[in-house]
């Protein structure tokens, strides 16, 4: 394993040399960093021009030059070297200073768009592969290639304009019309239609119960005008947190098993009872007291899964510890909401909180939960437009995956022996299904990043991709060679990471040097 890996970096090394000398030529032959001084009338322009010249190295030929950012970058990659030194932009600002800003920005999107893809997509298309050619089916398939298809500065037009500008229009006057509840009902009622199973009586039954949940919801959201002070509220805490305990507890472990459920309600109860007492200390929140508190907050699932005993304490610790998990979520989610109202109404804000271009608003006044809106609110749109675009690779790939594994033989045996549709779909299918989706993402990395690009420019987000065709735009090759870095060392690291899954997820699979 160790011999493998360490051949791997190397041929990564050789890959990442070959590939930087030719983005290196490649840019410094595009075009002259000079232009713009060329065509100046500035008093001093030779000396800004020989200034340049100077910052830039400019008098050295490109395949040269190249060397010596190669000396640079070394310091980056290589542990205790030296400082990492990418040069500098044609601007004089260091290259790790602008690139330090971009990366932070860039992969905080990329890897909200890249998990939220992940989830939501793997999961329909392992639903839609037990529910093959259903109306669920269709649709599902319908809608992801529909997204699939969509060029994504279209899509992120379209955000800007329904999602941000129509919605902060809303919030002025936050009342649904009747027509709007029923459209909404309607549309409720389709998707309960379509993924109810059953008789065609039963599904138009749950079609009922959709419109009216919705109607409802709609309803109770513009008499209580919910969107100007949202909160969930101990109540809605509490119904969803039982609801996520049998859920979780149904995938990990089954109903059957009284004590996995067990421990992951007590986490529910234990999640309410800290409530109100844990309110003040929210209050002085702070990103490490929140990561220490999620961490706490699992440890307490594990020991209550690991105190109710059992026969397999493994199962009872998963769901006690996943349902631990998502109430905490829940009880910050419900945090984040009580804080809208002093963030709608900051000055800077102007009641118009949807994002349409940004990473942050300048001069924010506001403690660490209107800072936490304001990240939210501007990564929200380019966020849904990476996830939409490449939700369909991971929903088609998992349902093929699935399907193909629900039709091998030891499924076939799994059931014969009597298992429950649980066990086998989660125990014996769901892992070997995983298997192509570890490629899927390893690829799907570097292909977000590069999509960001365009979403950045829509969005006017600050971050990589921006700087990149900024850099391109003047003939600026050391930012360019910073984020082809960063995105050169990420793609070759997933792929190095998903050959290394593979073994983990089927142990007939094993490396060799």
């Amino acid at each position: 394993m160790v011999t493998y890996i360490v051949r791997r970096l190397f041929t990564a090394v050789l890959i990442l040399l070959g590939a930087s000398f030719l983005v290196y030529q490649l840019t410094a032959l595009s075009g002259d960093p000079l232009h713009d001084l060329r065509e100046s009338n500035s008093p001093n322009k030779e000396q800004l021009i020989q200034q340049r010249i100077a910052l830039l190295d400019l008098g050295t030929p490109a395949p040269i030059r190249y060397f010596g950012w190669l000396a640079g970058a070394a310091k980056c990659v290589v542990p205790f070297v030296g400082q990492c030194d990418l040069g500098y932009a044609l601007n004089g600002q260091p290259v790790t200073e602008a690139l330090g800003r971009a990366m932070g920005m860039t992969i905080l999107l990329v890897t909200a768009s890249a998990v939220l893809a992940i989830v939501i997509g793997v999961s329909l298309g392992i639903v839609t592969a037990l529910r093959q050619y259903s109306g669920l089916d269709y649709g599902v398939t319908f809608m992801a290639f529909l997204f699939f298809s969509l060029p994504v500065f279209w899509v992120a037009v379209l955000l800007k304009e329904f999602g941000a500008i129509g919605f902060n229009n809303f919030l002025r006057d936050p009342h649904i019309p009747v027509s709007s509840i029923l459209i909404i009902g309607v549309v409720s009622a389709a998707v309960w239609f379509v993924c109810a199973k059953g008789s065609y009586l039963r599904k138009l039954g749950s079609a009922g119960i959709g419109f009216l949940l919705a109607a409802a919801v709609m309803w109770g959201l513009s008499v209580t005008q919910w969107f100007k002070t949202p909160g969930l509220g101990l109540v809605v805490i509490v119904i969803c947190g039982v609801a996520i305990a049998f859920g979780i507890t149904l995938l990990a472990a089954g109903l059957k098993n009284r004590r996995a459920l067990y421990a992951a309600l007590i986490t529910v109860g234990i999640g309410t009872v800290i409530y109100f007492p844990i309110q003040e200390l929210l209050a002085q929140a702070t990103g490490l007291m929140i990561f220490l508190l999620a961490l706490a907050t699992v440890l307490v699932g594990l020991a209550v899964g690991w105190l109710m005993g059992g026969y397999d304490r493994r199962q009872n610790m998963n769901a006690a510890a996943m349902t631990a998990f998502l109430v905490g979520g829940l009880i910050l989610l419900d945090r984040y909401m009580q804080a809208w109202p002093a963030y709608f109404n900051n000055g800077r804000i102007n009641g118009r909180p949807i994002a349409t271009i940004g990473s942050e608003t300048p001069n924010l006044q506001g403690d660490f939960w209107v800072h936490g809106l304001d990240t939210f609110t501007h990564l929200l749109l380019p966020t849904v437009a990476l996830l939409l675009i490449s939700l369909a690779s991971y929903s088609r790939y998992a349902r093929s995956s699935m399907l193909e594994i629900m039709n091998m033989d030891y499924i076939r045996t799994a059931r014969a022996k009597g298992l429950n549709e649980r066990t086998v779909v989660m125990r014996h299918a769901f892992r070997n299904a995983l298997i192509p989706i570890a490629t899927i993402v390893a690829f799907d990395i570097g292909a977000l990043i590069g999509g960001a690009v365009i979403t950045e420019q829509v969005f006017a987000f600050a971050g990589m991709g921006q700087l990149f065709v900024q850099a391109l735009d003047r003939t600026d090759p050391n930012p360019v060679m910073g984020v082809f870095l960063i995105t050169g060392v990420l793609a070759l690291a997933f792929n190095l990471v998903a050959d290394l899954v593979y073994s983990a997820l089927d142990p007939r699979v094993r490396v060799k040097a």
